[in-house]
């Protein structure tokens, strides 16, 4: 138990300094759908290293006339990654958790991403068809420290981390729509 409590105290403590030295804060010109594509192929070849029978469907929908945006990329691509890889954790989660029985035969495991240009604003979504998340914690998924995932499989600082990210270096929005059993849906919302 130490030991493994240890390690998990490792794997926080380590999770804090990069975001505290989280790159260079210089914003740069960047093109969101290269990076979200980007980070969802990495997320999504990550869950394959770790279980190579990890499947699932991805389906992009990006808004071509979307035009490149100032942001700190390094710190954006750490947000997608984290969404991404919640994402394919839920779905495969899922598939673990129904594997028997005619729901197994009926259920495909799908992650989505989008990106428009509304306005002065990019609306940038990631979605699920996972187990979604519990409504009794949805208020509490961006605390730090808080996390769904059995203990030593999440820190509970990633989508803490995205919101700062996001609210404080951005000045954007992060919102989640969810059904527990169903999907959830993450938005993103950047001033241009």
């Amino acid at each position: 138990k130490i030991t493994y409590h240890g390690i998990r105290a490792d794997s926080i403590v380590k999770g804090m300094l990069q975001h505290s030295r989280s790159g260079s804060g210089q914003k740069e010109s960047t093109d969101i759908n290269n990076l979200l594509d980007e980070c969802m192929r990495l997320s999504f070849h990550g869950m394959r290293a770790k279980d190579n029978s990890f499947n699932a469907k991805t389906e992009t929908s990006f808004d071509s006339s979307l035009a490149p945006v100032n942001i700190v990329s390094q710190d954006i691509g750490r947000v997608f990654l984290n969404l991404f890889t919640n994402a394919f954790y839920s779905v495969m989660q899922k598939k673990k958790d129904i594997s028997s029985g005619s729901a197994a035969a009926n259920y495909s495991p799908e992650v989505t991403a989008s990106t428009k240009k509304e306005g002065n604003k990019v609306i940038i979504t990631v979605s699920d068809n996972g187990n979604g998340i519990p409504q009794k914690v949805v208020d509490k998924i961006f605390q730090p420290f808080f996390t769904t995932k059995p203990t030593g499989e999440g820190t509970g600082l990633g989508l803490s981390i995205s919101y700062d990210i996001i609210t404080k270096g951005h000045g954007g929005e992060l919102k989640v729509e969810t059904k527990e059993g169903e999907f959830a849906r993450f938005t993103i919302i950047l001033p241009v």
